[in-house]
């Protein structure tokens, strides 16, 4: 296995957006610049798309950097504290005794082009649940089809599953295995 030279780079850095911004005036296709700037070409195309300006559709280094710092800031607004319209819908199908789970696709098949009401049966479990990602009011556990005030972990703290019984730590062998003196102490080809 070759050694990794460098770690991998998640976010563009503001060296490389301001030359995507060059290459792109420059007329390069997106698949010119991925291949220069060493990235996939669906990275530039995701870049490109999520960040030109919308009066002159152009692409910016500085307006792509900014709005990436601000993206990239935590912790984030909850969907369901900022979005009214969303919470309405997911309260009301809450009442209803619909999961989680049914509320998350109905809503995307309601709303197949509003991506703002889309939001994941995870997120609604932790507006219900986690007091700091609120949003929706706990008397709406009642709802849920198990009832539980607070959520249960799927496993207890101290227990080991998949353990084999009466087992030996390595660090725990007895000395006369180091010389591999007994067959069995030792493998063969």
């Amino acid at each position: 296995m070759k050694p990794r030279l460098s770690e991998p780079r998640v976010r563009l850095s503001y060296r490389e957006r301001c030359r995507i911004e060059d290459l792109g005036d420059a007329g390069w296709t997106q698949a010119a610049i991925a291949r220069d700037l060493g990235r996939s070409p669906s990275t530039i195309s995701r870049e490109l798309a999520r960040h030109r300006r919308c009066r002159d559709g152009r692409y910016r280094a500085d307006h792509a950097q900014s709005q990436a710092d601000e993206d990239a800031r935590r912790p984030k607004r909850a969907k369901l504290v900022s979005n009214l319209r969303l919470r309405r819908a997911v309260r009301d199908r809450l009442r209803n005794n619909h999961s989680p789970e049914q509320i998350s696709r109905r809503l995307r098949e309601d709303f197949p082009d509003d991506p703002e009401m889309w939001v994941s049966h995870e997120t609604i479990y932790q507006s219900l649940y986690v007091q700091s990602r609120g949003g929706l009011k706990r008397e709406l556990v009642k709802h849920l089809r198990t009832g539980r005030r607070l959520r249960k972990p799927h496993r207890v703290a101290d227990e080991r599953r998949g353990r084999i019984p009466d087992m030996v730590n390595i660090s725990e062998r007895p000395p006369t295995v180091e010389d591999r003196a007994v067959p069995g102490h030792w493998e063969s080809q």
